[in-house]
Formats: C-alpha cells, sequence, structure tokens
C-alpha cells in the first residue's frame, strides 16, 4: 500500500515541471499561428514578413553550410573571454570590498558612480581609445559583466553573519581554509547570481555591439540579412540569439543546483 501510494506523490513533480512547460509554450504558439495566418492573409509582402517556411528553410541551409555556427562560435568566444576577464576582475573587486573597510572606503564611492553609466554610454570612448576592433567588443561586454558581478560579490561577502567567520577563528582556520571553508559557501548563492546576471548581460551587449561595429558573428549576420533586404535571415539570428540565450540561463541554473549541494556540503 505504501509503495502504490507513493507513486502518485513521484508523478506529482514532473506532472507539475511538464505543465509549467506547456504554459510556456502558449504565447509562442499563439505568435507562431498569427504570423502564419498573417502570410497567409497577405497582410505585408513577403520582403518584410518572411513566411515560416522560408526562414525554416533559411535556417537549414545556414546551418548545414555552417556559416551560422562559424558566426555564433565567434560570437559565443567573444563572450567567453569577455566573462573570463570581466568576471574575474568584478570577483576581485567586490571581494575586495566587502573584506576591507579601506577597499571600501577608497574605490566604492568611484564605482558606484561608475556602475551608473551604461555600457551604451561607454562605447564612444572606447572606440576612440581602441578602435572598432577586436578589443572594443571585448572591452565592452567586459564592463557590462564586471558591474553586476562586484555588486553581487560585495553584498554576499558583506552579508556573512559575524558568528559564522567567528566559527572561522575558533577552529583556526587560516586565511585560504576561512575563504575556502565559510566565506565561499556562506557567499555562494550571491555569487552565483552575479555570474548568471553577468553572462545575460554579456550576452545582450555582444548583440549590441556586434549591430555596431562587426564584421562577423550573430549580430552581424541581422545587419548583413537587413542590408541584404533578407529578412529571414535576421529572423534566423533572432531565433539563434534567444535559444542561446536561453540555453546559457538553462546551464547556470543547472550548475547553480550543483552549486547549492557542494555548499550544504561544505557546512
Amino acid at each position: 500500500m505504501a509503495t502504490s501510494a507513493s507513486w502518485p506523490a513521484r508523478l506529482a513533480a514532473p506532472l507539475r515541471r511538464a505543465g509549467h512547460w506547456a504554459a510556456g509554450l502558449l504565447l509562442p504558439l499563439a505568435l507562431f499561428a498569427l504570423w502564419q495566418y498573417a502570410v497567409d492573409r497577405q497582410w505585408l509582402a513577403e520582403q518584410i514578413l518572411p513566411p515560416p517556411s522560408l526562414v525554416w528553410q533559411s535556417l537549414g541551409e545556414l546551418w548545414h553550410s555552417g556559416e551560422l555556427r562559424d558566426h555564433l562560435a565567434i560570437s559565443l568566444t567573444r563572450v567567453g573571454w569577455s566573462v573570463l576577464l570581466g568576471g574575474g576582475a568584478g570577483l576581485a573587486l567586490g571581494a575586495a570590498l566587502g573584506l576591507s573597510r579601506s577597499a571600501r572606503a577608497y574605490l566604492l564611492p568611484s564605482f558606484e558612480l561608475v556602475a551608473q553609466f551604461p555600457v551604451v554610454g561607454w562605447v564612444p570612448l572606447l572606440i576612440v581609445f581602441l578602435g572598432i576592433d577586436e578589443a572594443l567588443k571585448v572591452a565592452a561586454i567586459s564592463l557590462a559583466v564586471l558591474v553586476p558581478v562586484t555588486v553581487n560579490t560585495h553584498r554576499g561577502i558583506a552579508g556573512i553573519p559575524r558568528p559564522l567567520l567567528d566559527v572561522g577563528r575558533v577552529y583556526r582556520f587560516t586565511v585560504p581554509q576561512t575563504l575556502w571553508r565559510v566565506v565561499l559557501p556562506a557567499a555562494a548563492p550571491s555569487l552565483f547570481n552575479g555570474l548568471r546576471q553577468g553572462v545575460m548581460q554579456a550576452w545582450l551587449t555582444l548583440v549590441f555591439v556586434e549591430l555596431l561595429a562587426s564584421s562577423e558573428g550573430i549580430g552581424y549576420l541581422m545587419v548583413w540579412g537587413r542590408q541584404l533586404l533578407q529578412l529571414d535571415l535576421v529572423v534566423v539570428a533572432m531565433l539563434a540569439i534567444g535559444a542561446v540565450g536561453l540555453a546559457l540561463d538553462l546551464a547556470l541554473r543547472w550548475a547553480e543546483s550543483r552549486l547549492a549541494s557542494w555548499r550544504r556540503g561544505a557546512f
């Protein structure tokens, strides 16, 4: 009886997840149906509103030719380097602000001022110093990553309860042991939240920078399609941007769940 009674409980969670996924698909399916209906009714010319069949065909051609994969690889490489540089700098700066009163006194006011400027506002100045080559793209995206990672790292470390730090002193932890056994596990949720925000900001900023000044990448594919008046290419690029952004977020959520189990083990 206990085994049979447990089956509904085991099925409840997967069914709820499936229901959430199904509910989330309602709006995209409705938009797709409206898109197809508008094409069938010829509300707009095909050059302005390409039919779904043409978009699907272009997607297949770009994928099989390797062109779409090449553009995505270039864009993801830029994001990877920028997350590494901006995230590393953000972790270091946020840790300094969270652990050192002197750092907060000297650096925090200036950082809070600089953080108010959007990345778009930095681009003209970056162009003057770096030109429009690869350095511009990596620098702009790194700035987009730096701010959320720094803010969340600072808040996570500054918010660690004092009694928790006292435990490390009681056990006579060294500085590396305190960082690994106390600071990192306690601040991990905030650190990972900053990383997720940084990666998402990096992906959005990448598209903007590639739209502005690039000869390769997924943003450039959109510009190229617009210049050729082939809006099916623009839609393909938009779909690719959305799919990759969703995949990155899902991967980070999975990593966050794995981090939660490590955090429990650390404590």
